[in-house]
């Protein structure tokens, strides 16, 4: 039975990692995984999922306007899709959500979606509440705060590695823009 999947975490645990192995096993065995990421994250290529270990895959672009269901339906006529990867699933849109499960509930396609939960001032992100809201099994990737807790939020850094506090959610970084944090030291960052 196909199941939509949320795989979250905060930055740094592995996600893309997961995704990309996840992949590998699939092709491994004969079956045919589609990849997505998001078309505002072009930090390794346009179009491509990279971990910072080094894996990394072609995949098809989204932005806010794709319709992921449309783009499966026709990629099925031409040849079988076996699962859907979601790489960066908190920049989908409500819709986008839904449309990952039709694409489990009427195609009968199982979807990983990996992303992150909430952004840099703790709030979730449009696609990562609607995928904790409607997913079938949700799974955590962890991490860890450098005080060794298990990290849960992420801070935004400027140039001198200071938190920042206000800006647009979305901003594509890496290690040089954010830093994986428990909750006690993300309200220190935040708050204090």
């Amino acid at each position: 039975m196909a199941k939509l999947y949320f795989n979250y975490s905060t930055m740094n645990a592995g996600k893309s990692t997961t995704l990309l192995q996840s992949s590998f096993n699939y092709q491994e065995r004969g079956m045919r995984p589609f990849l997505f990421t998001a078309a505002l994250d072009n930090r390794y290529g346009v179009g491509k999922i990279a971990s910072r270990i080094g894996l990394q895959a072609e995949a098809s672009l989204f932005s806010a306007d794709t319709d992921l269901l449309k783009v499966i339906e026709e990629e099925i006529k031409v040849q079988p899709v076996d699962c859907v990867m979601i790489d960066e699933a908190q920049f989908l849109t409500r819709d986008q959500v839904f449309q990952l499960s039709e694409i489990t509930d009427k195609l009968k396609i199982p979807v990983l979606a990996y992303g992150l939960r909430t952004d840099f001032q703790g709030n979730l992100f449009e696609g990562s509440q609607y995928l904790l809201a409607w997913a079938d099994e949700l799974r955590e990737l962890k991490t860890i705060c450098h005080c060794g807790k298990k990290a849960t939020m992420v801070i935004r850094v400027n140039e001198d590695g200071q938190p920042v506090r206000e800006g647009a959610q979305k901003e594509i970084g890496g290690n040089d823009r954010y830093v994986a944090l428990c909750r006690f030291h993300f309200k220190e960052a935040v708050y204090s």
